[in-house]
C-alpha cells in the first residue's frame, strides 16, 4: 500500500469519525458549556485580577488554562485569580475526559453495531443449519425404521 492511499483512508476514516461526532447531541453541549465557561472564567478573572487588562485577556488566559497550553503571555496573579485559574486547571481536565469519552463510545459503538450485525447473521445461519439438522435426523430415523423392518424380514 502506498502513501497516497494510506492518507487517504486516514482522511476517509476522520471524515466518517467527524460526520458521527456532529450529530451527537453530547459534544455540542459540551462545547457550548466550554465555551461559556471560558467567557464566564475571563469575565471573573478581568474583574478580580489587576494583572488581566481586558476581557479578551481574561476569556484567553481561561481558555488557554482549560486547554492546558499555558503560553504564560496572560497570567493571573492575585490569589483569587489563581484559585480560579487551579479551577479552570481541573475543569479543563474533565473537560478533556469527557470528549475522549464521547469520542471512544462513538468509535466502540460503531464496532458494537458490526459484531451485532455478524451476531445476528451467525444466529441466522445456526437457525438454518439446526432445520437442516432436524431433516437429516427425521430421515435417518426413517431409515433406521426401514432397516429393522428389513431386518425383522431377513429373520
Amino acid at each position: 500500500m502506498n502513501i497516497l492511499e494510506t492518507i487517504k483512508e486516514a482522511l476517509s476514516l476522520l471524515k466518517t469519525i467527524l460526520n458521527d461526532l456532529s450529530h451527537k447531541q453530547g459534544l455540542l453541549n459540551l462545547l457550548i458549556l466550554a465555551f461559556t465557561v471560558s467567557v464566564g472564567a475571563g469575565l471573573l478573572l478581568f474583574i478580580l485580577d489587576t494583572n488581566i487588562h481586558s476581557l479578551f485577556d481574561g476569556i484567553w488566559s481561561a481558555w488557554v488554562t482549560m486547554t492546558h497550553v499555558g503560553f504564560g503571555d496572560v497570567v493571573p496573579t492575585s490569589f483569587l485569580g489563581r484559585i480560579l485559574s487551579a479551577a479552570l486547571i481541573l475543569f479543563g481536565l474533565v473537560l478533556f475526559s469527557l470528549f475522549t469519552a464521547l469520542l471512544s463510545a462513538n468509535l466502540i459503538g460503531k464496532n458494537i453495531d458490526a459484531w451485532g450485525n455478524n451476531v445476528q447473521s451467525i444466529e441466522n445461519d445456526l437457525d438454518q443449519i439446526e432445520i437442516e439438522e432436524s431433516k437429516v435426523l427425521q430421515e435417518l430415523a426413517r431409515l433406521h425404521a426401514r432397516l429393522d423392518a428389513l431386518e425383522k424380514q431377513n429373520k
